[in-house]
């Protein structure tokens, strides 16, 4: 039994302080020492780079509490006090304050005093900041989905309400409320969240484009609707109010406007002024425009109630015999949100 290891493996090497050291480095490991009896705090050079401290200082745990984010301090003093107590292997995740950014730290180590040499403790700090970044933006990510789908549930609800109300027979209903709810889809996928996103969710020329759309594949028109709008980021509950004030205005083009004749046009312009945006909905070529003289309905209700309650605009219906013109007006500030 007298032979050595490289002997009885000769294809491995022996692992020594060099091997270690390279093993360390290469998985970002900062070694530490703590010495139980005078507080002392012992690193390597991964060690002071990562608390951002000078090698020539004298570090203490007191000494790097103060580096640590005021959140994180009173738990994490607590912890280490545990670690004497611990049976085994810990870890602590606590974030600490270099000059103004912040970083997460893991530290890890073995308690009760278990492989102590001469009232050393021994462990290592990881710098975890990139996982954690990934975790908060995935909490995020699903606190912001169950939100939306929450919104979207009560949206339909309504919707599915007052259309009954505001149609006749069933197939109506079903018809109604189909492209109503297609609209809100439409809108949806154009403002899905990403992570890390922090742009506002879709552009407005976009979003109409993709509404009117579907109009084409109903054969209600082909090439005959211009969209012309200024490059303007909208934000996600914009864009599902917004779905739903142009598709009524679309199914009623498609009904009685310019849309329901092969020779209608429409146009959709939009200037900015001052604080507000005016978008303008102008039919022509369609069939002789009458105003309307019965009750408002629910479209109609639904649309000026979002321009007013939600955009704190407005909207205005004029009706000359060439087509419908619908000036519809929207504070900028609300169509970010």
């Amino acid at each position: 039994m007298s032979e050595t290891l490289s002997e009885l493996t000769p294809d491995r090497p022996v692992w020594d302080a060099e091997h270690l050291r390279l093993g360390v480095e290469a998985a970002g490991v900062a070694l530490w020492s703590w010495n139980v009896d005078t507080d002392r705090l012992t690193m390597d050079q991964a060690g002071y780079d990562l608390w951002s401290v000078p090698t020539s200082t004298e570090v203490t745990f007191e000494h790097l509490s103060a580096h640590i984010h005021p959140a994180d301090r009173d738990r994490v003093r607590a912890g280490f006090n545990a670690t004497r107590g611990i049976v085994g292997p810990y870890e602590i995740d606590f974030r600490i304050m270099v000059n103004k950014d912040v970083r997460w730290v893991s530290a890890r180590g073995r308690g009760d005093d278990e492989g102590i040499l001469n009232r050393v403790m021994f462990g290592i700090f990881l710098d975890v900041t990139g996982r954690k970044q990934a975790e908060e933006a995935n909490e995020l990510l699903a606190g912001e989905m169950s939100h939306r789908v929450k919104n979207l549930i009560t949206i339909a609800g309504a919707l599915t309400t007052m259309t009954s109300r505001s149609t006749e027979t069933k197939e109506e209903m079903v018809s109604d409320l189909t492209h109503r709810l297609a609209a809100l889809g439409r809108a949806h996928d154009l403002v899905r969240p990403v992570p890390g996103q922090t742009e506002n969710a879709a552009l407005l020329g976009d979003l109409i484009s993709v509404l009117l759309t579907p109009y084409d594949d109903m054969g209600a028109f082909s090439g005959r609707v211009r969209v012309a709008v200024p490059r303007m980021g909208i934000g996600e509950v914009s864009a599902t109010n917004l779905a739903l004030v142009f598709h009524e205005l679309a199914t009623n083009s498609v009904k009685y406007g310019a849309l329901s004749v092969p020779s209608g046009l429409l146009d959709v312009a939009c200037l900015i002024e001052a604080d507000e945006a005016v978008i303008v909905w102008t039919e022509r070529g369609g069939p002789p425009c009458v105003a309307p003289t019965a009750a408002t309905g629910f479209g109609s209700k639904l649309l000026k109630r979002i321009m007013t309650h939600q955009f704190a605009g407005s909207v205005v219906y004029d009706w000359p015999k060439e087509g419908a013109i619908v000036a519809l007006r929207a504070r900028t500030d609300r169509l970010a949100l």
